[in-house]
C-alpha cells in the first residue's frame, strides 16, 4: 500500500474531525441534510467497487461501505423530516357549520 494514500487519510480524517467539531448545535441538521448527498456518492461509489473488484476482501468492504452510507442516508432523511415537521403550523380543527337548517 502506498504511504501517500496513508497520508492522505489520516489528514482527511483529522480535517473533517477538526470541521465537524466546531459546527454549532443550530447547524447541525442543516448540515446533516446536505451530507444526505455526500452518503449518495458514497452509495455509489461503493455498488461500484463491490461490482467490479475481484479480490473478496474488496467485495465485503464495498459492501460494508454500502450499508453504512445507506443507514446515514435513511437516518438522515428521518431526521431532517422530524426537524421540518418543528415547522409546520398546526392545523386548526373547526366546528362544523350548520346555517340553522335541519
Amino acid at each position: 500500500m502506498d504511504i501517500g494514500l496513508i497520508v492522505v487519510f489520516v489528514l482527511a480524517s483529522f480535517v473533517g474531525f477538526e470541521i465537524i467539531a466546531k459546527v454549532p448545535a443550530t447547524l447541525h441538521t442543516p448540515l446533516m441534510s446536505g451530507s444526505n448527498a455526500i452518503s449518495g456518492i458514497t452509495i455509489v461509489g461503493a455498488i461500484v467497487v463491490a461490482g467490479s473488484v475481484q479480490a473478496p476482501w474488496s467485495k465485503w468492504l464495498g459492501f460494508a461501505a454500502l450499508v453504512f452510507a445507506t443507514i446515514n442516508v435513511v437516518g438522515g432523511f428521518l431526521v431532517t423530516d422530524r426537524m421540518l415537521e418543528m415547522f409546520k403550523r398546526p392545523e386548526r380543527k373547526t366546528a362544523p357549520t350548520t346555517n340553522g337548517k335541519a
